[in-house]
């Protein structure tokens, strides 16, 4: 029986979103569709048009004349496929006042990673309250967008509730340097990789208090199993965890100087505070809101999830980082599994 097609044989693809994932995203596809990107910030916009980069993320870069961008979010909704690439905390504010221009044929691509904070949806989860049951899926694994840029080796995972879908969008993103598996567990990929973000956060965190590989090899394994037993309470497969969105991803947010939840956790283990952080920074670190979400989920569910915890303690309550691993270390003895 042949499958279903969502895509035709040429396109034209929005990215929502101006920031370092969408610019290397919208390169990476306008080697074969031309890429419209909707981004906020006028010299963005203007750098883009006119001189063919993104100033803001990568002025030495030169992107495909095909690339366009536009600041007007509506432009983008002329066409059908439409990938998301703005944080997960402002993606209901956004699409909310954008319901009258998803029509039954639009296919939302998801690139972000996390839970939204007041609802503890998934970002699956808020796009079918906002249009229904619209045809959706998420691209996800270890890739820093200043390797794709760059044409680095990289490999991802789609994953989807539709198969079709999955294959398709496989084929379109599908590059010699950029490698596309397919999946059907959309609930394991975005749970793992949300909850990576928050261990690599908290595996800065032992880098900032300078303690060492041993206690980042503690949390990296540990963290898996955090993970594993959060992720299976929903329904997730054991595979997903152990996959490209799962560890696959946590290796790379965990060790790369591109992290940005790697370097926030680093600066907090430091004694900076949350402000502080915010301002060095300068861009949006999802494991700080998912550590809350992650937080009150196992607690409402009764998950056992130390690391989680101890990260919360430290983010939200004030308690510092030292007393944390202190606690984490006097946790009652038990066998490994």
């Amino acid at each position: 029986m042949k499958r279903k097609r969502y895509f035709r044989s040429y396109m034209e693809i929005s990215i929502v979103g101006g920031g370092s994932w969408a610019t290397a995203i919208a390169n990476l596809l306008s080697d074969k569709e031309d890429v419209l990107i909707f981004a906020r910030d006028r010299d963005v916009v203007e750098s883009i048009n006119h001189n063919h980069c993104n100033l803001k993320y990568f002025p030495e870069v030169q992107l495909n004349k095909n690339v366009k961008a536009s600041n007007n979010i509506k432009d983008v909704f002329r066409n059908n496929y439409i990938i998301n690439a703005i944080p997960t905390q402002n993606i209901r504010s956004v699409y909310e006042s954008l319901s009258d221009f998803i029509t039954d044929e639009k296919v939302i691509i998801n690139l972000s990673k996390g839970l939204e904070m007041d609802s503890h949806l998934r970002i699956s989860e808020i796009f079918k309250e906002i249009f229904g049951n619209l045809a959706y899926a998420i691209v996800s694994g270890p890739s820093h967008a200043e390797e794709v840029i760059k044409k680095m080796p990289t490999t991802v995972v789609c994953a989807s509730n539709d198969i079709n879908l999955a294959k398709d969008i496989q084929e379109i993103f599908n590059r010699d340097y950029f490698r596309v598996y397919t999946s059907t567990d959309l609930i394991g990929v975005e749970i793992a990789s949300s909850i990576k973000n928050i261990l690599a956060f908290g595996i800065g965190m032992a880098d900032g208090l300078s303690y060492g590989d041993n206690a980042k090899a503690a949390l990296i394994t540990r963290g898996i199993h955090e993970m594993e037993r959060f992720a299976k309470f929903f329904g997730a497969k054991d595979k997903t965890v152990n996959g490209l969105s799962g560890i696959g991803d946590l290796i790379v947010t965990a060790t790369s100087k591109h992290s940005r939840n790697n370097r926030a956790g680093r600066l907090i283990g430091e004694g900076y505070s949350l402000e502080d952080v915010a301002c060095k920074i300068k861009m949006v670190v999802e494991g700080i809101p998912t550590t809350k979400v992650v937080y009150e989920i196992s607690k409402k569910h009764n998950i056992d999830m130390p690391i989680t915890k101890e990260i919360y303690e430290v983010l939200f309550n004030g308690k510092s980082p030292n007393e944390s691993v202190k606690d984490l270390m006097g946790r009652d003895l038990k066998n490994e599994y």
